[in-house]
């Protein structure tokens, strides 16, 4: 069967020029955003129950930009200054630029990756002897968490906020060909929301190794799966997925 809608579980773009719309008229296809979880972010009596001092920590690592929003969140509730000799390790480089929302760039020491945690872990693993902080939600993240563990890196984990599952009694996720997941709390709230679910005919696809992996542990069938090094955005894999499948396809 053709692709021809895409639901895109993310809010929808602010800009008219975003590479969605454009991907769309190419393929003529119809692309759907809906927003399958939120973030709440953990009260600072929560945050003091984990027992954690930001201030005993020499470096954070940074997975994403919604980390850095409520790591500074806290700092800021808290009525603590980071240091600035304090060490920011990111995952990629748009992750690093976004912490200019709360710091001096430039006067700060950043380092970062290519995206992958592999990169990120080999740069981590140049300064062993940093004790860092890992700022995450209150979803697991065994990929990230299980090379810090090889490498013996030195870490404890903050929650600092928790994603929370959409109401979407509203609507059809029958209604389309293809569905496209960026986190493991879209797989949850597809399955809290349409506990009947059946995939059959629809495909889904998902951005990173979490995700993919929250896919297959609820039963699912994995169609499209980014990043990867022919396509390493969700833009470029959904392209080349769309003209894959409708090819030779007459429905």
């Amino acid at each position: 069967m053709k692709i021809k809608r895409i639901l895109v579980s993310q809010p929808k773009p602010d800009s008219d020029k975003s590479p969605y719309f454009e991907l769309a008229e190419k393929n003529n296809v119809k692309i759907d955003f809906r927003p399958f979880s939120h973030v709440e972010g953990v009260t600072c009596k929560d945050f003091r129950k984990q027992r954690i001092d930001i201030l005993a920590y020499t470096a954070v690592i940074f997975n994403s930009k919604t980390a850095i929003d409520h790591f500074f969140r806290m700092c800021a509730e808290l009525r603590i200054t980071v240091p600035d000799n304090m060490k920011y390790f990111c995952i990629s480089e748009s992750v690093a630029f976004y912490l200019q929302k709360y710091i001096i760039y430039r006067k700060r020491k950043i380092f970062f990756g290519a995206g992958t945690i592999i990169d990120l872990i080999e740069i981590v693993t140049k300064h062993g002897d940093e004790k860092f902080l890992l700022p995450f939600s209150d979803l697991p993240h065994e990929e990230l968490t299980e090379v810090l563990d090889k490498h013996t890196i030195k870490y404890d984990k903050a929650i600092l906020y928790h994603n929370v599952c959409a109401d979407l009694s509203d609507f059809l996720v029958i209604n389309y060909d293809l569905l496209v997941f960026f986190s493991p709390s879209g797989i949850k709230s597809l399955l809290k929301n349409f506990p009947e679910f059946q995939q059959n005919e629809i495909r889904i696809g998902s951005f990173g190794a979490a995700t993919a992996k929250a896919v297959t542990d609820a039963g699912l069938r994995l169609d499209l799966q980014a990043p990867r090094p022919e396509a390493p955005s969700m833009i470029m894999a959904l392209d080349m997925f769309i003209k894959e499948q409708n090819k030779n396809c007459k429905k």
